[in-house]
């Protein structure tokens, strides 16, 4: 299903191109508002361009989580791998021709993330990086910004969002009654976490 995007966006994204250097997209928002889709748009109408390389494929191991005794805060700041991440961008920016990277991929059916699931070529020129937590300041998370050369922050109703957030946790096996704890207890926290930072971006995109 092709996904309809302003045209601003799409300027915007072209003129990351235009440069003819590899170029780091960011695009960041709270949990539900949709920061798959546009990217996965971008992707659509760049075509070879571009390539997707999510945040989420350093989630830690539900193993490890649970050995930390985080795994009832998944998906929090300190859940992932941000030092493994911000050492992954700096892999892509200095890529070199011929060579291949691979970036693991998070598996929603699986709640684990697969080491060396995207291939990612010296030749495709935009790479397009989503995730919640690219502005932050805060531990390993303080490095990602200045390895992005944009960061774009999505912004919805927010009535909106939790909607999207109840109908995933629910599709992927949880009550109505857990998703809204959920919700409650870990995805609107972080949500006021990461709009917090919202400062920090280049530009607020309103879709």
């Amino acid at each position: 299903m092709s996904t309809a995007l302003p045209p601003a966006v799409l300027q915007r994204a072209q003129a990351l191109l235009a440069s003819g250097q590899r170029k780091i997209l960011g695009i960041v928002a709270a949990p539900g508002a949709g920061k798959s889709t546009l990217a996965e748009g971008l992707l659509q109408a760049l075509g070879a361009q571009a390539q997707v390389v999510p945040m989420d494929g350093f989630h830690l191991a539900n193993s490890e989580l649970q050995r930390l005794g985080r795994g009832g805060r998944k998906g929090a700041p300190d859940t992932f791998d941000a030092a493994g991440y911000a050492n992954l961008l700096r892999r892509i920016h200095g890529q070199q021709a011929g060579e291949t990277v691979y970036a693991p991929e998070f598996r929603r059916e699986l709640e684990e993330g697969i080491a060396g699931a995207i291939a990612i070529e010296a030749s495709t020129p935009l790479i397009i990086t989503e995730g919640n937590y690219l502005l932050l300041e805060e531990g390993g998370w303080g490095a990602v910004r200045d390895l992005l050369d944009e960061v774009w922050f999505l912004d919805i109703d927010s009535a909106v969002r939790q909607q999207r957030l109840l109908e995933r946790h629910m599709r992927f096996g949880r009550s109505r009654e857990s998703a809204l704890a959920w919700i409650d207890g870990t995805d609107e926290p972080n949500a006021r976490r990461i709009e917090s930072y919202r400062h920090r971006a280049d530009w607020i995109v309103e879709w």
